[in-house]
Parts: C-alpha cells; sequence; structure tokens
C-alpha cells in the first residue's frame, strides 16, 4: 500500500483529497440551504409585522380623522356661526347665550367621538366649552403650551401627549387645535380638542396581539407622542435610527443597539405626517424558534468546519510535504546558496520538476561564473579606456610644459611637474587594483589640477573639501573624479574671461556617499547630457561621463547616480552619490 502511493501521481492524489472535500461539500449544501430558508422566514415576518402596523396606522389615522370631522360639523351648526358673527363684529353683549347656545353642539362632539376629553373655543372676547367640563380660569390659553402653536399658518396642528392645562383633572391628552371654518375671515379664534390618551391607544393596541412587539408613537424628531413603552429611549437618542425613519413613509430594516439586533417595521400617519407609528422586536424573540434550528445547524457546521480543518491540514501535510521541500530549497536560494539540491522517494511531477530544479542551479551557478569573469574583464577594460583616452594629449601638453619651462631654468616648476606626473600615474595605476581609497583619488586629482595650472597658467584656481576626515580611509572606484575635472578645464573655461573656479566637495548624507565638481564656466545643456551619459552607446562627446556613469552603476547598483546641474557662467555642478554599504 506504501509503495502504491508512493508511485501515485500528484494529480491521483490530489483527485482523491478533492473527493473527501466533496463529501464534506454535500454535507455543507443542506445547512446552505436551511439559511436561505431562515433569511426567507425572517423576511415574511417582516413582512407580516408591516401589515400588522399599517393597519394600526389606517385605524389611527380614520379616529384622527372622525376627530377632525367631528370638530368641522361642530363648526357648521349655527350656534357657533353665529357666535362668530359676534366675534366678526365685535359684539360681546351676548357672550353667555353663546356659551349657553354652544352646549348641545358641543355634547353633541363626545357623543359622537367618546374619544374626546374636552374642547375649548377660545374667541377675542371669551370662550365657549362644555360647562360640565371644569375650566381652569386662571389659566389662559396662551399661557400654555399651545401659545407657540397659534401662529402656524397651518389649519389643523396636533400636539403631542401632555397633562391638560386647560381643565380640571390633571388628565392626559393627546390635543388638535383647529382654526374655525366660515364664510368670513376670523382672527385669533382658536378650536382646541382635547383627545383621551387611553383612547388613542386602545385604537393602536387593540388588534396587536403580539406582546413582544414595543410600539412606539414618534415624532420627526423622535420625540414620545405617546408612549406605548418604555424601551424607547436608547432608539430615540440615536441620530442614525431616526435618519432611516424618514428615508420612505413606511418600510423596514433590521437595526443593531448595544450589538443586538433589532427588526424594525415603520409606517408615517396621513393625517399628521410628522407622526410615525414603529414597532421594534428584538430578531431572538421573533425568530425563537428558528433561532433553535440555527443553533443546532451551527454547531453541526462548527464540527464539519473542524472535522475539515483537521483532514485538510493532514491531507495537505502529506501531499504537498515534497513541495514543502523544495519551497524551502527556494528560500535558501534566494539568500545566495546556489549548493543545496532537491532529493525525494516519490516519482511524481514535484520529483520531476525538483530535478530540473536542481539542473537550473546547476546551470546558474555556471552562468554567474561566466558574468563574474566577464564583468571583471569589463572593468579592467573601462579602467584602460578611461586611461587610454586621458593619456595621449594630456601627457603631450605636459612634458611640452616641462621643456618649455626647462629651457626658461624655471628648474622648481620643473621639479613640481616631474614629481606631479609620477605621483599622478603611480596613484591611477594603482597595482592594477580598482579600489582606491578616497585619500588616495584626492591626491590623485590633486596631483591632475597642480599640471593643469601649471600648464594653463592664471586660467582656473581650486580646492577640495571633505566634510569629515574619517571618510578618507573609505574604499572607492578609482579614476572617478579626475574625468569630472578635466571637462571643467577643457570645456568649461574655454571661453570664459575671468578666472575659472574649481570646487570639489565630499559629504556624506543617509549613508551614501557625495562627491561634487562645481565649476563657474560656461556650462552644458543638462538634459541632453545626461541622456546621452545614460545610453551604452553613444557617438557623442560626452565619453568621460558615460565612463564614470557606466562604473559606478556596475560596481553600486541602481543605488549609484550622477546628477547633473548648470547655470552658465555661474555654476556648473556633477554630483555622484555612491552608497557607503554593499555592493
Amino acid at each position: 500500500m506504501k509503495k502504491w502511493y508512493y508511485r501515485l501521481s500528484l494529480r491521483r492524489r490530489l483527485w482523491i483529497s478533492f473527493l473527501i472535500l466533496t463529501v464534506l461539500s454535500i454535507a455543507l449544501t443542506g445547512t446552505m440551504s436551511y439559511w436561505i430558508a431562515f433569511r426567507s422566514t425572517e423576511k415574511e415576518a417582516f413582512i407580516s409585522s408591516q401589515n400588522t402596523l399599517n393597519k394600526s396606522v389606517r385605524v389611527l389615522d380614520e379616529k384622527f380623522r372622525h376627530i377632525i370631522v367631528t370638530t368641522s360639523s361642530m363648526m357648521l351648526s349655527d350656534p357657533f356661526k353665529l357666535a362668530m358673527g359676534e366675534v366678526y363684529s365685535n359684539h360681546d353683549a351676548g357672550s353667555y347665550t353663546w356659551l349657553s347656545s354652544m352646549q348641545t353642539p358641543l355634547g353633541q362632539m363626545k357623543i359622537i367621538e367618546p374619544s374626546i376629553q374636552s374642547v375649548l373655543i377660545d374667541t377675542p372676547l371669551g370662550e365657549l366649552y362644555a360647562t360640565n367640563d371644569l375650566r381652569i380660569s386662571q389659566v389662559g390659553l396662551k399661557d400654555t403650551i399651545f401659545a407657540r402653536y397659534l401662529d402656524d399658518p397651518k389649519r389643523v396642528i396636533w400636539l403631542e401627549d401632555h397633562v391638560d392645562p386647560l381643565f380640571l383633572g390633571n388628565q392626559r391628552v393627546i390635543s388638535m387645535i383647529m382654526k374655525p371654518i366660515w364664510e368670513v375671515s376670523v382672527k385669533d379664534v382658536y378650536v382646541v380638542v382635547n383627545v383621551k390618551e387611553d383612547a388613542i391607544r386602545q385604537a393602536i393596541t387593540d388588534d396587536l396581539l403580539d406582546h413582544t412587539v414595543h410600539y412606539f408613537l414618534i415624532s420627526r424628531s423622535g420625540e414620545a407622542v405617546l408612549p406605548l413603552s418604555l424601551q424607547m429611549s436608547s432608539f430615540q437618542r440615536d441620530p442614525e435610527f431616526l435618519k432611516l425613519l424618514q428615508s420612505q413613509d413606511s418600510g423596514f430594516f433590521k437595526y443593531d443597539m448595544d450589538g443586538k439586533p433589532y427588526l424594525v417595521n415603520y409606517s408615517r400617519l396621513t393625517m399628521v405626517d410628522h407622526w410615525t407609528l414603529v414597532s421594534v422586536q428584538t430578531q431572538s424573540d421573533l425568530l425563537s424558534e428558528v433561532n433553535r434550528i440555527k443553533t443546532t445547524t451551527l454547531w453541526i457546521m462548527l464540527c464539519c468546519i473542524v472535522l475539515a480543518f483537521m483532514l485538510s491540514n493532514v491531507i495537505s501535510s502529506l501531499l504537498l510535504k515534497p513541495l514543502h521541500k523544495l519551497q524551502g530549497l527556494m528560500k535558501k536560494v534566494e539568500q545566495n546558496n546556489l549548493e543545496v539540491r532537491f532529493t525525494s522517494k516519490y516519482e511524481d511531477e514535484v520529483t520531476h520538476v525538483g530535478l530540473k530544479f536542481n539542473r537550473m542551479l546547476e546551470e546558474i551557478s555556471a552562468l554567474i561564473k561566466d558574468v563574474k569573469d566577464a564583468e571583471y574583464d569589463k572593468r579592467k577594460m573601462e579602467v584602460k579606456a578611461l586611461q587610454a583616452q586621458i593619456d595621449p594629449h594630456f601627457l603631450y601638453n605636459t612634458l611640452n610644459t616641462i621643456i618649455w619651462k626647462a629651457e626658461s631654468s624655471q628648474n622648481q616648476d620643473v621639479t613640481e611637474m616631474i614629481v606631479s606626473l609620477s605621483l599622478l600615474f603611480q596613484l591611477g595605476l594603482n597595482g592594477g587594483n580598482e579600489m582606491t581609497t578616497l585619500a588616495k583619488e584626492i591626491d590623485h586629482v590633486k596631483q591632475y589640477l597642480n599640471l593643469q595650472q601649471k600648464c594653463y597658467e592664471g586660467l582656473f584656481e581650486y580646492s577640495i573639501e571633505v566634510e569629515d576626515e574619517s571618510l578618507l580611509e573609505w574604499p572607492i572606484l578609482k579614476i572617478i573624479l579626475q574625468p569630472l575635472v578635466e571637462n571643467s578645464i577643457l570645456h568649461g573655461f574655454q571661453e570664459i574671461e575671468g578666472m575659472g573656479i574649481i570646487r570639489v566637495s565630499i559629504t556624506c548624507s543617509n549613508d551614501n556617499l557625495q562627491l561634487r565638481v562645481e565649476d563657474n564656466g560656461t556650462g552644458m545643456d543638462v538634459q541632453t547630457v545626461g541622456a546621452d551619459m545614460r545610453m551604452e552607446h553613444s557617438l557623442d562627446k560626452s565619453y568621460a561621463l558615460r565612463n564614470v556613469y557606466g562604473r559606478i552603476r556596475l560596481y553600486y547598483g541602481s543605488n549609484a547616480d550622477i546628477d547633473l546641474y548648470s547655470v552658465p557662467y555661474v555654476s556648473t555642478s556633477v554630483t555622484l552619490t555612491i552608497p557607503l554599504s554593499g555592493e
């Protein structure tokens, strides 16, 4: 059995694994079916609650409409019209007669609509009300909460639940302020109808048999119009909850409050458009039976997940062991260890890949050796090419100057030039080594500048500044400063009238060594020269810059760079940036 398994292909082993996972998937399909049923049940619960709520809203709207119609009918009675006529003509001689004549219409209002607690008709000439209602005489209409609503342009205004301030008894009522209906506009006349709070509450809750649902009648601002439950305070203070209520006239949504999900249904009243009836029920209460099934299903799912996890670990560890081994070897290769080799007792596709991986490493090792040899030869040739470029004309000019000074008996200058020339070539050759120290590189460029000053007397002056003396022992490529100062002398100072100035500065910043050569010469076209410098092959004459750029990039990598800057006759600089860490 063991040998048979080892001879199986990776595809066959994966097929066996997928077969096991498929069996688990079939088991989980039933769970997903239940979940769909659960969502459907939840939606049906929403719709059922919404239908019940809409029915209660219609009943409440009908109650408010009937109160408005009853009040309007009272305003069409002859006693009310007679009273309005007297108010319009500002004749208050018969106020007692009006009060007596209005007893019948006011009594009929309570008979037609038993939910009416009391009615007050406030006029500039006096008040009209049913005499069996005990009026608080010392409190006027404008001294109560009704005062701020009297100037509202609406003809009918409804007020939230409050204690009746107009009549004795401290009855809790919902009030309606209505302006009179008459053929002539009568100012400052208001009809206040106080409706029994219990009657409104009964109209809302008569058909609501589910006691697990909490109902609220609230205004647009979240204030309770009628206290139907004591659990509304937390929702009333939540602006996001109130915003959702204002999105449509009716609807439902799920809302989380204090980490607990609630099912919310709402419907706005037609007769009072800024009042909304809301039902709130916890999801657990509404779906308690379904939740029990869900809990059982979740436990089954959890067991299946644990089982699948355990099987997956065992199967993946068994099947992917060769791949993990190959992956570990690849990580070692990433750390430049090319000596690793893949071995396996299996005879599958992964083993074939591992063997090809071994051959690839062998070829890479051979190629790296070839590349190293080629790059070493290339760098040597680059140095020789640069030396071959600077030797002929410079050597001729220097030797001619030495001969002329010797004939002129300027023996001191001749001695200094011969010493500088000797040191220049000694430092440039550097025993055949590519690397030198920064101190030697500076000494090399000093000898070159001294010789050029002797050859071109009065043409330029130079200065060399090193920010930190400890940098002088730092290893650096040789002959990278001399080509830059040579460009300043040969190209920068050809057409200037005054004294040329060359400044060589060496600084260290952000683990980078910066070598800057600056002059006040005729300058250059930075974009053209920079583009030509970065071209591997070019027919233009910026050979020295291209040579230095290629060498530092070859040795130091992409972190090394050359920056060019030029303002003609003011400042032209070439800055070499070389990283201090690593090759």
